[in-house]
């Protein structure tokens, strides 16, 4: 059969958060191994800049608009492709441990399978498979899941309730008493969605997914191969680790970050350079998708909230780092690591302070799109270290993971095995990454589609709540890496705009039909 496969997502972390990418802030130096002994992407693309369609895309190998999750609050149809399920089928172990939000987590009513397990006391459900036939719940034999805190119907919720219920309350409370994306501070600085928590590090939700995933890998047999999905519900907020912990990246001590304009003057002109949607959201008027809170309005953020958000999101990252590091511990303890592929990767990024912002939502920069992306060939494959830096996507995981198994890519795939080098990509066609952005919540409606390509990134708007469709965004990425001067009014730019927006348009992926209907707002 083929290799065995390590596959680590975060949730919304940004590219620049790991050494090897320049991070500034966090240690992460089992990360930056990977990367030095195996292959790291320059310019890895999600399709989108949210967590549903992103995490139904690595699942699936498909663009959004392909298997349907086009915004968050829409389930992954059971019966949707899955690599799991293909890995799973031509007999790999198959695990998904932490985070799998292919459902909605606002579910009071435990219509989701993800939501069920925990409560019936089991790590996967009969389901139905895209074959017609039944199975093992999206191809994992064994889901044991978290999300980022302690309330809600997953298995890290159920053991804490269970068996630590005095911890549950130090968590930060997600929600508010309206059922609005909290907006409270309980930090130093008055951040949003900023808490020290007093849980103790190793019954935080970050050591418990690292704990169980190697609980699963202890499971197994020596010759047995494994598919296992270890999935860390941070550096996504709320910023709230371990208190015990917040003093490895004090905020008073570190430095604003690049993204960060601190003059307001200079903040809002750069700012009234885009689309109307970003100064709206920044002055507090609208907000574009769930996770930003309502009470909340950018244009009151400090230079201290933006340190200390940024600190707190470095101890998780660090975090993150050592939890990988005592799983990678365990592989070679097994004798594994010859035969086991690596890679690490998240699902978007964070605007983390950049124009004066924080969160996410339809703003198509690189804070959002651009990933991590780390693939460590087992040793035995004899893969060189390489940096590639044509640009890839996140349909490109699936497709890549088929291929580690010795199995062919499936026809329902629409990304490619990622390649090995540069001239790999040149020879196989890795030339653009496409990214789209839809939502239709709370009487907002809103429409992105995006295309990097050839060192540029255009964005035109579909019309909506506050397009009329002629807006649109264009950066130069090698005179503006800070994504701060949009070209697409300048006529200068004008036959590249034109191209790049037919290419885009050229390369839209098929549509799921029918639509599939928002069930949750998250």
């Amino acid at each position: 059969m083929g290799r065995k496969i390590l596959f680590i997502t975060t949730d919304q972390q940004r590219y620049d958060t790991i050494g090897c990418n320049g991070a500034t802030f966090a240690r992460t130096p089992n990360i930056d191994s990977l990367a030095e002994t195996g292959i790291r992407y320059e310019r890895m693309h999600n399709q989108s800049v949210v967590c549903m369609p992103s995490r139904s895309t690595m699942l699936t190998g498909q663009h959004q608009h392909t298997h349907g999750v086009w915004m968050n609050g829409i389930p992954l149809p059971e019966d949707a492709p899955s690599v799991a399920a293909d890995l799973h089928t031509a007999g790999y172990k198959t695990a998904l441990v932490g985070k799998a939000h292919f459902e909605p987590f606002f579910d009071p009513f435990s219509r989701f399978t993800e939501n069920k397990l925990s409560g019936e006391g089991v790590f996967t459900l009969p389901s139905r498979q895209a074959d017609g036939t039944i199975g093992v719940h999206r191809g994992f034999d064994h889901m044991e899941l978290a999300t980022h805190g302690a309330v809600g119907a997953l298995h890290y919720a159920l053991d804490m309730n269970v068996h630590h219920p005095e911890m549950v309350g130090d968590f930060y409370r997600v929600l508010d008493n309206d059922f609005e994306v909290n907006a409270e501070s309980f930090g130093e600085t008055g951040a949003p969605q900023v808490k020290y928590n007093e849980v103790p590090r190793d019954l935080y939700h970050t050591d418990w997914v690292a704990n169980k995933t190697i609980d699963w890998l202890n499971t197994l047999g020596q010759g047995d191969d494994f598919f296992c999905w270890m999935s860390f519900p941070d550096p996504h907020h709320p910023w709230d680790p371990p208190t015990s912990e917040k003093d490895r990246v004090p905020w008073r001590d570190i430095d604003l970050p690049d993204g960060y304009i601190e003059d307001r003057s200079e903040r809002e002109r750069v700012i009234d350079g885009k689309p109307r949607h970003w100064r709206l959201w920044y002055d507090g008027n609208l907000v574009g998708n769930y996770e930003a809170p309502k009470k909340w309005v950018p244009s009151t953020m400090t230079p201290d909230q933006v340190r200390e958000v940024n600190a707190l999101n470095a101890v998780e990252v660090e975090l993150i780092d050592e939890a990988i590091g005592r799983v990678l511990a365990t592989i070679e303890a097994r004798g594994w690591t010859d035969d086991v592929d690596v890679i690490f990767t998240t699902d978007h990024g964070e605007l983390q302070g950049d124009y004066g912002l924080l969160f996410k939502g339809p703003y198509h920069t690189d804070a959002l799109m651009r990933l991590p992306l780390i693939w460590k060939p087992a040793p035995s494959a004899s893969i060189p270290s390489q940096v590639v830096t044509k640009p890839v996507s996140m349909v490109d995981l699936a497709p890549t993971f088929a291929t580690i198994a010795g199995l062919q890519v499936p026809g329902h795939m629409q990304g490619n095995p990622l390649p090995t080098d540069d001239r790999d990509a040149a020879t196989r066609g890795f030339e653009r990454s496409l990214t789209a952005w839809d939502c239709e919540l709370f009487g907002v409606c809103m429409y992105l589609r995006t295309i990097h390509r050839d060192g540029y990134t255009a964005t035109y708007y579909l019309p909506g709540t506050v397009h009329d469709g002629t807006e649109g965004e264009l950066y130069v990425h090698a005179e503006d890496p800070l994504q701060r001067t949009n070209r697409w009014d300048d006529p200068a730019l004008r036959g590249i705009r034109n191209d790049l927006i037919a290419d885009l348009r050229d390369h839209q992926p098929p549509v799921h039909d029918p639509e599939l209907p928002v069930a949750a707002p998250v």
